[in-house]
């Protein structure tokens, strides 16, 4: 079995020895469904409903990839300057510690005060929440570029340009890589927050109605839904990742 094949084969049989030991725990300990339904249970709900809830998983996407397409950009232009220049550290760099020690959830009551009930507040958090792994992450690997090796390339003739294209970018892209597939659960962990505060459509709002209906088995759709996506756009970030930043793994 080849390294690549070992990565989806095993996950997939780990997960799904997990549904069986589900499955057959749910009658065995007579589990009541309101409770913790079976995966088979689970599954038939979410074929019966599988137009709702691939309305409402579109609608978290979309949100979710605005929020974090904006957070990259700005978190890539942040951490730049932050790790290019110790002024520009000194000065900015506490301040994003201590937003990111905010928690995101007490903002949304904020968001939907000045932008009302809808998709821009669960932009705005998916935003909160992605941003700050990307900057923190590119600044530092700019910021721990060796001095011996810059002043090698002074010497040499390289410019402080020439230094940061050609040694200081690429030194980041691993960290910065690494970052996405962090960045992009945290988004969606916001943009479910706000839907499920202040929406009416999302995976977060579904899940809040299905609460309030007690449908459990629903509730558990949008969360496999929720992670099925997850785990698509760590894979789809791990396939760029291993492409532009392959001299810096061993296999």
């Amino acid at each position: 079995m080849t390294t690549r094949s070992r990565r989806i084969v095993l996950p997939l049989l780990i997960f799904g020895a997990l549904l069986l030991l589900w499955e057959a725990a749910v009658p065995l300990f007579r589990i009541q469904q309101i409770v913790l339904p079976a995966p088979s249970g689970i599954a038939h709900t979410m074929v019966v409903t599988a137009g709702p809830i691939a309305f409402h998983a579109r609608h978290t996407l979309v949100t979710t990839l605005i929020g974090f397409g904006a957070a990259v950009g700005l978190g890539l232009l942040l951490g730049f300057a932050i790790g290019a220049s110790a002024t520009v550290r000194d000065a900015l760099y506490p301040l994003l510690v201590a937003f990111n020690s905010i928690p995101k959830a007490a903002v949304v009551p904020l968001l939907v005060m000045w932008f009302g009930i809808g998709a821009v507040p669960a932009v705005l958090t998916a935003f909160l929440l992605a941003f700050f792994p990307v900057a923190v992450n590119v600044a530092v690997g700019l910021a721990t570029l060796e001095a011996e090796l810059s002043d090698v390339l002074r010497v040499l003739g390289a410019s402080r340009w020439q230094i940061f294209r050609k040694v200081g970018v690429p030194r980041t892209m691993p960290l910065f890589f690494a970052s996405l597939k962090v960045a992009v659960s945290s988004a969606f962990v916001g943009s479910v927050i706000s839907e499920t505060v202040a929406s009416n459509a999302g995976i977060g709002y579904l899940m809040a109605v299905a609460a309030s209906d007690f449908n459990t088995r629903l509730a558990f759709g949008g969360l496999f839904v929720l992670g099925a996506m997850g785990v698509l756009l760590y894979g789809v970030f791990a396939v760029i990742e291993r492409r532009m930043t392959a001299w810096a793994y061993a296999d």
